[in-house]
């Protein structure tokens, strides 16, 4: 059987796009996924990314090379393994950046991507609990609720934010980014909503000229022997079974694997820097020297403090309490269970003069080393802050032709100055929050960094030595017409036919947030590209 569309990976993009493109009963669609169908209930529940995260079941696993910029150390990098890929293990947060990082895509030659051109996305996909209004979407597949689990001491923090000078803001995705107050998240009824609940669930069962195949690692593209430089399918492996998807005349192949699956899928074909390939030992078959540079992420710098009155840490770590937070679960949706990555976000600028805001914090009553941990023997709080905008640039690239043997991930995080200094910045900020009047109550002492922290010098060191990635990797096949770009403003791989890449390795630039609703955006809008590409044919 042959295909008018096939789409590799089935993640926060590639969920849109099935839906988007096989609404047109006479196309043929194959959505392929490396992992498995997403059956585990920690899936579903929003608290279960602790469960999820580190799971080779349902996490790629990454873990980055050392890196200097970080004393040395190598991070872990989950990605989603499952469909509805990384929407299906992440912190459910909905985020969509700042009007301005879009605005920037268009003025870099990227037509149809200003923020009036894709907020009518972003609704398209949404349904707001509180229904449709001018930033919002009131009948899309993907369900944003408000947080359902609330602290006493979150309201402090919302309140010691307010005493830095940064206003209160209930819809951080409505007229402002700038201020602070509790995150909205992708969940319904206290369940999870991941891109595949959202969008293949309503209609795996209904649409015949969908196949959607998990468990087919995608190993590289075909190609059309009498047209060297057009995709003709892929090849992948289903369960040690190598096979072989093709295309129909016109058709094309659509590359969702995410920030490091895509560039990978791209060089083991023969498409990328000709010396990597060489190195790898892949054959060049298209000169882009684009692909798996311009990597970008959000480094978070995670301030932990013990307070004085009882936080997740102590349920958690007590049997009858936690069995008492599963009840209150069940029984209601609510509670801790209900909670996603965190709480209370704040979008604030680190220093004066600034146009918008350049940190983002995002605050959790909970606190362990990493996430997906175990929790500290202490009541914890975690104040974790990242640099919105960062400029240090790092490389993803393949090491063998073999698809099974993970890339090298190189973020080479604050090798920027201004990263550097914004670092600073950030972490005065966060120290500084915990001495106001609505905070410091419930303070006892500073766990993470600890210490003495008193210089420039201590603060940046302090991040060298406990920041973590807080899994937003982006732009390693990004979009636009200079030297590294690798598809065009229509995400059109420059110089192949027939393949385009739509997911958050295309971006320009990091947007000025989490990176989930932009990935589902993306989606979005690459189905409009490409029936509109369709119709200029026909």
């Amino acid at each position: 059987m042959k295909y008018d569309y096939i789409i590799v990976g089935a993640g926060s993009a590639g969920c849109v796009l099935a839906n988007r493109l096989s609404s047109d009963s006479n196309h043929r669609v194959l959505l392929l996924e490396a992992g498995g169908r997403d059956i585990n209930p920690w899936i579903h529940v929003p608290v279960g990314y602790f469960k999820t995260l580190h799971n080779p079941n349902t996490d790629w696993c990454y873990k980055t090379e050392p890196e200097e910029g970080l004393s040395g150390r190598s991070l872990d990098w989950p990605r989603g393994k499952t469909l509805g890929g990384s929407s299906s293990i992440n912190g459910l947060l909905y985020v969509r950046g700042q009007k301005e990082d879009y605005d920037h895509w268009s003025q870099l030659g990227n037509r149809g991507w200003s923020f009036d051109d894709v907020l009518p996305l972003f609704k398209r996909s949404e349904s707001h609990e509180f229904g449709e209004s001018e930033f919002h979407g009131g009948d899309g597949g993907l369900a944003v609720s408000t947080m359902r689990a609330k602290s006493p001491v979150s309201e402090a923090f919302i309140e010691a934010a307010v005493e830095m000078g940064v206003p209160r803001n209930d819809d951080c995705n409505g007229a402002e980014q700038e201020g602070v107050g509790y995150f909205q998240q992708t969940a319904r009824k206290g369940f999870r909503c991941s891109s595949a609940k959202a969008f293949l669930n309503p209609i795996r069962n209904a649409r015949k000229n969908l196949d959607i195949v998990t468990h087919a690692h995608t190993t590289k593209l075909s190609f059309n022997n009498g047209a060297p430089q057009q995709v003709n399918g892929v090849h992948y492996d289903r369960k040690g079974v190598p096979q072989v998807a093709l295309l129909r005349e016109g058709g094309e192949v659509i590359l969702s694997a995410g920030a490091i699956g895509s560039p990978q899928i791209l060089e083991v074909s023969g498409i990328g820097r000709g010396d990597v390939l060489k190195s790898a030992g892949v054959d060049l078959r298209h000169e882009l020297s684009g692909v798996g540079e311009s990597l970008q992420d959000h480094l978070q710098i995670r301030l932990v403090y013990e307070v004085n009155i009882p936080t997740l840490n102590d349920a958690i770590n007590n049997f009858f309490r936690r069995m008492g937070i599963g009840m209150q679960y069940v029984l209601t949706r609510t509670g801790p269970m209900s909670l996603g990555a965190s709480q209370v976000c704040i979008f604030a600028k680190s220093m004066e003069g600034l146009d918008t805001p350049d940190i983002q914090f995002h605050f959790q009553p909970l606190s362990a080393d990493k996430p997906g941990v175990e929790m500290h023997p202490f009541s914890g709080i975690t104040s974790s802050v990242c640099q919105l905008r960062p400029e240090s640039r790092g490389h993803i690239h393949i090491s063998s032709p073999d698809a099974k043997v993970y890339p090298k991930i190189v973020p080479n995080y604050l090798s920027a100055t201004v990263d550097q200094l914004c670092a600073i910045r950030a972490v005065k900020f966060a120290r500084a929050m915990t001495k106001t009047k609505a905070l410091s109550p419930f303070i006892v002492r500073e766990h993470m960094p600890g210490g003495v922290c008193e210089t420039d010098e201590q603060h940046l060191q302090a991040a060298r030595d406990i920041a973590q990635t807080i899994y937003h990797p982006t732009s390693t096949c990004k979009m636009g017409q200079d030297d590294l770009a690798v598809v065009d403003h229509r995400l059109r791989v420059h110089g192949i036919k027939g393949l385009r890449v739509a997911d958050a390795s295309i971006m320009p630039t990091i947007v000025s947030g989490n990176t989930n609703a932009p990935s589902i955006m993306i989606g979005e809008k690459a189905s409009d590209l490409i029936f509109e590409d369709r119709a200029r044919r026909t």
